[in-house]
């Protein structure tokens, strides 16, 4: 039952010791406000990480063929690589499990009309199982199929902004449109979260292109995805592995930097972020909790010397015949509303903080620092708890000095 005199009683000590009150609201309030900086400090980290990766999968790697720039087994620089389907084939089987997702992908610029509108897009010829290497997300309809590929039929995806570049309000879906001349049917409309320019992308199957475009089976470069269960360094030794052996399948001299390019940057990145977030995601929940900790033993400290303080107070309640436990009542239900209160607000600064300085904490690569309430309010309610204990230890103790030596002690 809720004691309004209990209450207002609490009121009244707050009011007549602001010192002390904030003073350990203040402990409260920064152990917060630290914690939340921190952990949001963290997580605009792995959102930076995520955002790096956003484009495209995170284990994607691109061949690209190009000029030999060294001679080699009798043959002549400048050599052009350029590898055909059968090249598809050789690395599945080559590489198996390792591999996860493969598509050629030949892109090449056209002008493309529907109606009175027109614009220059890229058109890429791929497989099907590029939508999951790029992480293409289907909108509407489909994506390149199996079966557009062995027919080599004249259809395509489009992007989300191709759609309102050419169809302005209208559906895209099952109309034609024209490729300098050939009419290809949209099957479907996908939007992608690596930005405008990826969404002004038109894919078609590969071997369509070949047939309309080139007349022969090249494929342009290549896009895989490797095993997601594979380490980084297993990934890196599998992109040295294939290239030694696409090297050598191509008579390419293994100290030619130009004939193939195995994009490993990426993964050289992704190790470096991953060594720093893994550094990170253990050195700041030890940091946030020995805030914490700091924060707990602070409001224990405060609150020993608060009970001591009172100790007079607290004689003259038991000598006008309070109980031990109306005093532990008071000094309990002070410290917890106080913890609560200041608590709250350490909150608040340390979100509001964050908000202030996000944007501007980018150029060091941390993006959109955010803390998850639960996390928040876990730590919010630790500090509760430990103010409740730090202020009922002290309290129970001083309930039980006789009245006579709390006076005179005071």
């Amino acid at each position: 039952m809720f004691d309004l005199d209990l209450w207002r009683e609490i009121f009244q000590s707050i009011n007549k010791n602001k010192t002390r009150a904030l003073l350990s609201g203040f402990t409260v309030a920064f152990a917060i406000m630290l914690f939340t900086i921190l952990f949001g400090i963290a997580n605009g980290l792995e959102n930076t990480f995520e955002k790096f990766f956003i484009r495209r999968a995170e284990n994607a790697i691109n061949i690209r063929f190009g000029t030999t720039s060294k001679p080699y087994k009798g043959l002549q620089i400048g050599r052009q690589i350029q590898p055909t389907s059968a090249d598809l084939i050789y690395l599945k089987k080559e590489f198996g499990d390792n591999i996860e997702y493969i598509s050629s992908k030949i892109s090449r610029g056209y002008q493309v009309k529907y109606k009175k509108q027109k614009g220059g897009y890229t058109i890429s010829g791929v497989s099907p199982d590029y939508q999951y290497i790029e992480k293409a997300e289907i909108e509407d309809g489909r994506f390149i199929s199996l079966k557009d590929i062995y027919t080599k039929d004249k259809v395509c995806v489009i992007g989300r902004l191709v759609e309102e570049d050419l169809f302005l309000k209208e559906s895209a879906m099952g109309k034609y449109i024209d490729l300098e001349g050939v009419q290809y049917k949209v099957v479907g409309v996908y939007s992608d979260g690596g930005g405008d320019s990826q969404e002004r992308v038109i894919y078609a199957p590969y071997t369509t292109i070949q047939r309309l475009y080139l007349g022969n089976d090249d494929i342009g470069n290549i896009s895989l995805t490797y095993n997601p269960n594979l380490s980084v360094d297993q990934a890196l030794a599998l992109v040295k592995d294939m290239t030694v052996k696409l090297k050598n399948k191509f008579d390419i001299a293994p100290n030619d930097q130009r004939g193939i390019r195995i994009g490993d940057g990426v993964l050289n990145a992704k190790k470096r972020l991953d060594n720093i977030s893994s550094g990170l995601g253990a050195l700041i929940p030890i940091i946030g909790f020995g805030t914490l900790i700091a924060g707990i033993l602070g409001i224990s400290n405060i609150m020993i010397f608060i009970v001591k303080e009172r100790t007079k107070e607290i004689g003259i309640r038991k000598a006008l015949g309070a109980s031990p436990k109306s005093i532990v009542s008071i000094i309990l239900l002070e410290s917890i509303l106080i913890t609560a209160i200041t608590g709250y607000i350490g909150l608040l600064i340390g979100v509001g903080i964050l908000k202030a300085v996000g944007s501007s904490l980018e150029r060091y690569f941390i993006t959109n620092p955010s803390v998850n309430s639960s996390i928040l309010l876990t730590a919010t309610i630790v500090l509760i708890i430990a103010g409740a204990i730090a202020g009922f230890l002290p309290a129970k103790r001083a309930s039980k000095i006789k009245p006579i030596i709390a006076l005179r002690d005071g």
